[in-house]
């Protein structure tokens, strides 16, 4: 239903073919590469599999944005690192390697690399998918948790209806390539809209 072509369209990875997308007020269309180089510094991504490298150590992992951006001096980018690690509850891991990890622990490093930027905007897509209950419950109490603490925008695809309706504060159901529905958690669940009813009956 192109849920993960609608957030690479909203980090400004693919263009659209048709109507405008914004971010912030500003239109993304019209830009050039380095302005749309700074508009991707005010959105964080959470890839559905984490992306992580898996030549380069966690550290390495969480650094690279910053690296790629030259928006710090080289000596100061262990220190964010460490403050973004520190965010998802991973201190001390920066000399692992992807596969050393859980894949609940993949996740979460993956997350503070979408963190180190500082976004303004974060994109999960699927967060909770492959991972266990347990686990998958505590990362939607950490993107609760970034979210109040940090003043986050967060916008999170998922199939998961647990996590929607624990995660979020608004929800838009697409179907087909259109958005049918958007509203709160509770007008959601009253919504008299067929398709809507059905998928969350059939979940």
């Amino acid at each position: 239903s192109g849920k993960s072509v609608l957030l690479k369209h909203m980090n400004a990875l693919l263009r659209p073919d048709a109507g405008r997308v914004e971010v912030d007020g500003q239109a993304l269309g019209p830009l050039g590469e380095d302005e749309l180089r700074s508009v991707r510094r005010k959105v964080g991504m959470l890839f559905q599999q984490g992306a992580l490298f898996d030549s380069l150590t966690v550290g390495e992992n969480v650094a690279y944005p910053l690296r790629e951006h030259r928006l710090l001096p080289r000596a100061a980018i262990p220190g964010r690192v460490r403050e973004a690690l520190a965010m998802v509850d991973l201190e001390g891991i920066e000399p692992l390697m992807p596969a050393e990890l859980s894949g609940g622990m993949r996740k979460r490093a993956a997350l503070a690399r979408a963190l180190v930027l500082e976004p303004r905007v974060l994109l999960y897509d699927e967060p909770t998918t492959g991972l266990d209950p347990v686990v998958g419950a505590k990362i939607n109490h950490l993107i609760r948790d970034l979210q109040r603490r940090l003043g986050l925008t967060s916008v999170v695809v998922t199939h998961d209806l647990a996590s929607a309706f624990f995660v979020a504060d608004r929800i838009a159901f697409l179907h087909e390539g259109t958005i049918r529905f958007i509203g709160t958690p509770e007008e959601a669940r009253a919504a008299r809209d067929p398709r809507l009813h059905e998928f969350l009956t059939a979940a």
